[in-house]
């Protein structure tokens, strides 16, 4: 229930092209059969996003060579999505001017109100979202930006009526399915 401006086409958000450095040495990258996960390539084409401004320091994080949305299911697994959803949207919070986590507008931890986190293990996998704690380096992201850009606000689709298309399955990445196949404690960064 935006208001409607006249001509919505015109870009005016203004949102940056960025990397996505992980606080362990790894950056974001999402591949083109839309695995998610890091890489230690600085120079990674496939690790270059969109960070568009879809609400007070909520982002929606597209991949510039796929431009598919990064998103969060309602297990915690990260996915890439055709379409912009409310699984799409992350509240980047800012830490003491230095590191940004990214976690799930839609869900957190029922009993605790925990937030799940967007972070990525030792190993460079992507972590479920409610295994990542938001103190740790895995959480701990480093943006940075190439150049400032003007996007167009991309059009909220309803996840009921994406379901039926599957698009909500978690990413082919190594940790996902250690997860699922109940190997829940591989990879997981060690409380120091």
């Amino acid at each position: 229930g935006e208001r409607k401006v006249g001509k919505p086409r015109a870009p005016q958000l203004k949102g940056i092209v960025t990397r996505l450095s992980n606080c362990q040495g790894f950056q974001l990258q999402m591949q083109p059969d839309g695995t998610i996960d890091g890489t230690k390539d600085e120079e990674s084409t496939y690790a270059v996003f969109n960070l568009i401004p879809v609400g007070l320091r909520v982002v929606a994080i597209q991949g510039v060579q796929t431009k598919l949305y990064l998103a969060m299911n309602n297990e915690g697994f990260l996915y890439t999505s055709e379409h912009f959803t409310p699984e799409c949207k992350f509240k980047e919070s800012v830490f003491e001017n230095y590191y940004v986590t990214y976690s799930s507008m839609m869900y957190r931890q029922q009993a605790s109100g925990r937030a799940w986190y967007l972070g990525l293990n030792k190993e460079g996998g992507v972590m479920k979202g409610n295994h990542v704690k938001k103190n740790k380096a895995a959480a701990h992201f480093i943006p940075k930006p190439l150049k400032v850009a003007m996007y167009r606000e991309p059009s909220l689709h309803d996840l009921t009526e994406l379901s039926r298309s599957g698009s909500g399955t978690p990413t082919k990445s190594r940790s996902a399915s250690a997860l699922l196949n109940g190997g829940g404690k591989t990879g997981m960064c060690s409380s120091t």
